[in-house]
């Protein structure tokens, strides 16, 4: 195993004999920094919520569940976190699990990659990735014998699931916190180049206006069934410990909740048992579970809101598709006319595979029967988000880059040559316009030395000079 080792300091003087050693001691083997760092976040984790389930299991009513079952409760919470489903004895999958918890591990997986970038003294993104493994394998196995540990007669969690996301968790997190520890965001964002860049920065924008359309339409929407939502949360009578237990609860499921609302406004909505359907168009539900949270859906077969108000949620995709798309016009290193519509529809084809994620993360079955399918489709939410996403982008992509042009009329005289060079020279020769504006270019019809006099231009077809 590779080992790295502090740098002897320049103009250091040879130690005497019998002088004691001054040198910084060698830095541990990147596997037991991972390993020290794994540990160290899944301890943390588990510390943070035992006192959560330990006051939920004082205020209620625990018969027949000891200390013991509030350890296996704490630890299949902490799998929960990773977005690990449970099966229940003769009951079902529980899959449906809030996606606020994983903000848990994933901070502390994000300052565990910190934390072995800068112990193992790593400088370049080759080692961050290095560092990631190290850190993702073991808590990997963490988690799958986790899985093993809370095992009981009443529910089961997925082993596979858990060893899978774990890794998933751990690698992303970790990789993305070792990479913030070398450098900031804006000097990592400039080895991407230029055109990836512009994409990325483009589906950034484009899931920001979703979100926030979907944060504000999930909030408005629980405001007014507020009374609802008051009603149930009495009904309830879980007292002050359980009341906030339960509050807690309901935060933790609101990324779920904008997630729902995105698909909502895309057009395919989602659902709430099997036959059911919540979209801008109406809605058909069945009876709830009794968690205050619901009360923001409606309860019958209606219409949910004016028609007008279903259009104007509509047009939120199209809007965050021509938001992507000026964002990755003005991030782009030039304008490229031709090309700008099929960056710009890459852009809404990167959103709508993250909105498919998403989508299916945000749901699954909550036991058997009619609960057994609950939240979006994600590949119909993916596809309308590419369709409705990327042709807007690449509309509005397209426009800016016209008008950048007819703005700029410098600009396009001299975004000519690059293009007439790639007619003559192959594709790809005059892309990129970052730099010092010199483009320079091989002429073909020279003379084979070289020199390329005017007489071999003459007496050659060809280009008579390229400015």
């Amino acid at each position: 195993m590779r080992q790295v080792t502090a740098p002897t300091r320049p103009g250091a003087r040879p130690r005497e004999p019998g002088a004691p050693d001054e040198r910084p001691a060698a830095v541990r083997p990147l596997v037991v920094t991972g390993a020290i760092a794994a540990c160290a976040a899944m301890v943390i984790g588990l510390v943070i919520l035992i006192p959560l389930v330990l006051a939920g299991w004082i205020a209620a009513p625990h018969a027949g569940l000891g200390l013991p079952g509030v350890l296996r409760t704490a630890t299949g919470l902490w799998l929960a976190a990773h977005h690990v489903g449970f099966a229940l004895h003769d009951a079902g999958r529980i899959g449906m699990l809030p996606l606020g918890l994983v903000l848990i591990p994933g901070a502390l997986l994000w300052r565990a990659g910190q934390w072995v970038v800068r112990t193992g003294q790593l400088t370049s993104l080759s080692e961050v990735g290095y560092a990631a493994l190290a850190l993702a394998a073991p808590y990997a196995v963490l988690c799958g014998g986790l899985a093993l540990a809370s095992r009981s007669p009443l529910a089961t969690p997925s082993v596979p699931q858990a060893v899978i996301a774990g890794f998933l968790i751990a690698l992303c997190a970790g990789a993305l916190g070792g990479a913030r520890a070398l450098a900031p965001w804006g000097q990592l964002a400039r080895l991407l180049p230029p055109r990836p860049r512009s994409v990325i920065l483009g589906t950034v924008g484009a899931l920001a206006v979703l979100a926030a359309a979907g944060a504000i339409l999930a909030g408005a929407s629980l405001a007014v069934h507020l009374p609802e939502f008051r009603s149930l949360n009495d009904a309830l009578g879980a007292g002050f410990v359980g009341s906030a237990l339960l509050l807690l609860a309901q935060l933790a499921y609101v990324p779920n909740a904008v997630i729902w609302a995105v698909c909502f406004t895309l057009g395919p909505g989602f659902a709430f048992g099997a036959g059911t359907v919540v979209a801008p168009t109406g809605a058909a539900l069945g009876p709830l579970p009794a968690f205050p949270m619901l009360a923001a859906m409606p309860s019958g077969a209606h219409p949910l809101v004016p028609g007008f108000v279903s259009v104007a949620m509509l047009i939120v995709p199209y809007l965050a598709g021509v938001f992507g798309g000026l964002l990755l016009v003005r991030a782009a290193p030039c304008p490229a006319a031709e090309i700008a519509p099929l960056w710009g529809f890459a852009c809404g084809v990167a959103t709508g595979c993250v909105t498919g994620i998403l989508a299916a993360f945000s749901g699954g079955p909550l036991g058997s029967g009619r609960l057994a399918v609950v939240g979006p489709s994600a590949w119909q939410a993916g596809l309308v988000a590419i369709l409705e996403i990327g042709v807007a982008a690449a509309v509005a992509a397209g426009i800016a880059n016209w008008l950048r042009l007819r703005r700029e009329p410098g600009l396009a005289a001299s975004l000519a040559v690059p293009a007439a060079a790639d007619r003559v020279f192959g594709a790809g020769v005059g892309d990129d316009c970052a730099g010092d504006g010199h483009q320079i270019f091989v002429d073909p019809w020279a003379d084979d030395d070289g020199t390329g006099d005017d007489a071999g231009r003459r007496a050659r077809p060809g280009p008579s000079e390229l400015p």
